[in-house]
């Protein structure tokens, strides 16, 4: 495939006129797989464009915005539609990194089936075997290309060898290299057909058909064997089996056909070679993505509810059926603003049609649920930083929609008179919080805007104010996440930010019961203060709040003064007594106090009802305290035993483990929240990037005293 230079085509967008010559293709894989890249080399040979970019020159089409440019990997979904003769392929492109989560769930979303990027250098990867149980789960066909093959470092049959030992049974090679030369003159040359026995030589930058090199004869036998063994018990002919032991030559045409089916129905996992660069299996992998990969009409929709909840059964994928689609991904664009990657799953989508938009509960990430009508803007085929105009975009076809203005990631369009609701997605919890704050005063209410766009835009970032620390905490996915959003807020939306330490909730208490009196008396001329009450502190259980008791007798503090010494003492308790922190599950009784019949008032109670409180700390043991979470760790079992000691070392405690299909165990433990800032990082290197966790809060505990006193130090030297 040669390398022709040139500005990208910018011509007739692709087009399908039915949805059964649409193919919607996501490709996913680790990062540094060569995702992008052969997304570069399909388009190209495809007629997309006439020259491929590079990922190190920020030219690519897939990595076009200005955050991918700017640190030379994929952070977005992208969508690169292609033409294969009568079939438009959609190629959506996803990152590797596991940060970006919520891009790769929008693109299995969309997607029909799924291509695996592996790298002959790298190999498998603990993610890239969760991703495939998780399209597995979904029902998703699936084939693997190993890239890289030319490399002088590369294998591609131990990699072969790896997909086998992580994605079972069905993985199968269709095609193996041949490669030429040693170390860094290492070349592909080309690729042997195991069912069609043929092989293509690329050495002279054109694919054509060439003898069978003596050296690619020997390996093939064994190898065409197990595959074509491999595709007879995929197939659904019952008699191929018994043909293929009495020695009869099977038609190799009709053994590409049943693998081919095989693929559709997800039993099989054909494994092709690709050199992206050189172009070394570019042109047979485009030919079996029409053929191999479903078209929409062959999977099923998700399920699809009214907007009641009742099911709805009597949906497909028809052009002229009701309207059903789904915004995948939101983005904001500079000039023409928001714009949303929709995928149709019935009916037809056109410009200037009003549309019912229904949310389904992303609350706890700051979304609403809403059901309102909305005006479709102008409909076009992105590719890279192109949108094309679209005038109409069928079933089974996905399309970029400018300036729909209330509809977000994950909700559904449909006909106003047919309002459809689709099933909420799953996503896993940012779990990575920092503080942030606006580098200057005036950027604040700028900062504020920023971030509630930036959480519009991507559902794996959430955003809150902590009541207890007033602290604006951004919880990301990890700090590739982070850097990203940061970028984003500096180059995009031009606000300087502070990042620090997030500030965990501490709280204070009684340790033992104490007394104290808040005497407030201001004599200097005038009309003076006169207030003094003397209270009893017992500690309470843990989640008690203040109980607030009257045993005053006499009169001795009126009644209508009364609840002016409670005030003070919430008043007080919320700015702590001993290091700041508020202070928590307490019982305070008032049983005695003065008054004086012209200077004492409401404002005199309360400040001697905080003056009480501190006078009883002063004369007590106030112990601090730590929140403590409740975490749920799903890990590797290999790593198991790892895990467990990190959490150890962290003050946590293991309270049970449970085996889960697949390999895994769950382990729950108990850690104080000071311990787990960064788990999210943390976690990720221990179990080799097959960890996952949950967290959620618990109860708050006395913290060590070792740990309280610094504490103590940093609020005595602040």
């Amino acid at each position: 495939m040669a390398d022709k230079s040139g500005p990208a085509a910018a011509g007739r967008a692709p087009k399908a006129d039915r949805p059964q010559d649409i193919r919607n293709v996501v490709l996913v894989g680790h990062s540094g797989a060569g995702k992008t890249t052969l997304v570069e080399a399909l388009l190209l040979a495809g007629g997309a464009t006439t020259r491929a970019g590079r990922v190190e020159e920020g030219t690519t089409v897939s990595d076009h915005d200005e955050v991918e440019v700017r640190q030379k990997r994929s952070v977005n979904l992208t969508v690169a539609p292609i033409q294969v003769g009568d079939v438009k392929i959609n190629l959506l492109d996803t990152p590797g990194y596991a940060d970006f989560v919520g891009d790769l769930r929008a693109g299995l979303r969309a997607a029909d089936a799924a291509l695996f990027v592996v790298s002959a250098l790298e190999g498998i990867d603990g993610r890239t075997q969760m991703l495939w149980e998780e399209c597995a789960a979904l029902g998703m066909p699936r084939a693997v290309a190993i890239t890289k093959i030319d490399h002088h470092r590369a294998d591609f049959f131990d990699v072969v060898e790896q997909c086998q030992a992580a994605f079972g049974e069905g993985v199968m090679p269709a095609y193996f290299p041949v490669t030429e030369g040693e170390g860094d003159e290492r070349t592909a040359r080309g690729l042997v057909g195991l069912l069609s026995q043929r092989y293509y030589d690329h050495s002279g930058g054109e694919r054509a058909e060439a003898a069978l090199p003596e050296e690619a004869a020997d390996r093939m036998g064994a190898l065409r064997e197990a595959l074509i063994e491999g595709v007879i018990q995929e197939s659904e002919d019952e008699t191929l089996m018994d043909r293929y032991m009495e020695g009869e030559e099977l038609d190799p045409a009709m053994l590409i056909a049943d693998l081919e089916a095989a693929v559709v129905r997800g039993g099989f996992h054909p494994v092709l070679a690709i050199s992206a660069a050189s172009g070394v299996g570019v042109a047979e992998l485009l030919e079996e993505l029409p053929r191999a990969c479903p078209s929409p009409t062959e999977r099923p929709i998700p399920p699809v509810t009214t907007v009641s909840d009742k099911p709805v059964e009597d949906l497909s994928c028809d052009p002229d059926g009701p309207l059903l689609a789904e915004v995948v991904k939101t983005v904001s664009d500079p000039y023409v603003g928001r714009v949303s990657l929709v995928r149709v799953f019935s009916g037809t989508l056109r410009p200037d049609d009003t549309v019912h938009v229904c949310g389904h509960g992303l609350a706890e990430r700051g979304h609403e649920d809403h059901d309102v009508d909305e005006r479709v803007g102008p409909l076009s085929v992105p590719l890279g930083k192109q949108a094309r105009p679209a005038g109409e975009i069928i079933a089974g076809d996905i399309c970029a929609v400018a300036k729909l203005t209330r509809a977000e990631t994950g909700d559904t369009l449909s006909d106003r008179e047919r309002p459809l609701r689709m099933p909420p997605w799953t996503f896993p919890d940012p779990l990575l919080p920092v503080a942030l704050r606006a580098a200057h005063k005036a950027d604040e209410d700028k900062l504020a805007q920023a971030i509630s766009r930036l959480v519009t835009e991507d559902v794996t970032l959430r955003v809150e104010v902590n009541p207890e620390t007033h602290q604006m905490v951004l919880w990301c996915m990890g700090e590739a996440h982070l850097d990203v959003a940061l970028d984003r807020l500096a180059n995009r939306y031009g606000v300087a930010v502070e990042t620090g330490e997030v500030r965990i909730p501490l709280r204070e208490t009684f340790a033992v019961p104490a007394q104290g009196m808040g005497r407030n008396v201001k004599q200097s001329g005038g009309h003076g203060e006169y207030g003094i009450c003397r209270i009893k502190v017992e500690p309470l259980p843990s989640g008690s709040g203040l109980e607030f008791v009257d045993k005053v007798v006499g009169g001795v503090v009126p009644r209508q003064y009364i609840p002016s010494v409670e005030k003070g003492v919430r008043a007080q308790m919320e700015q702590g007594v001993l290091a700041g922190y508020p202070v928590v599950d307490i019982r305070v009784t008032l049983y005695d106090g003065k008054a004086h019949s012209v200077d004492s008032s409401d404002m005199a109670f309360q400040k001697a009802g905080r003056l009480a409180l501190k006078d009883a700390a002063a004369a007590s043991q106030v112990a601090m305290l730590e929140p403590v979470d409740e975490l749920s760790v799903l890990v590797a079992e290999e790593y198991m035993g790892a895990v467990m000691s990190d959490l150890s070392a962290r003050r946590g405690r293991v309270i049970g483990t449970e085996a889960v299909p697949g390999g895994r165990t769950l382990i729950k433990a108990e850690i104080p929240q000071l311990e787990i800032g960064r788990y999210a990082i943390d976690l990720r290197s221990v179990s080799h990037g097959t960890g996952t966790f949950d967290r959620r809060y618990l109860r708050h505990e006395p913290l060590p005293a070792h740990l309280a006193d610094r504490y103590l130090s940093a609020t005595a030297d602040s």
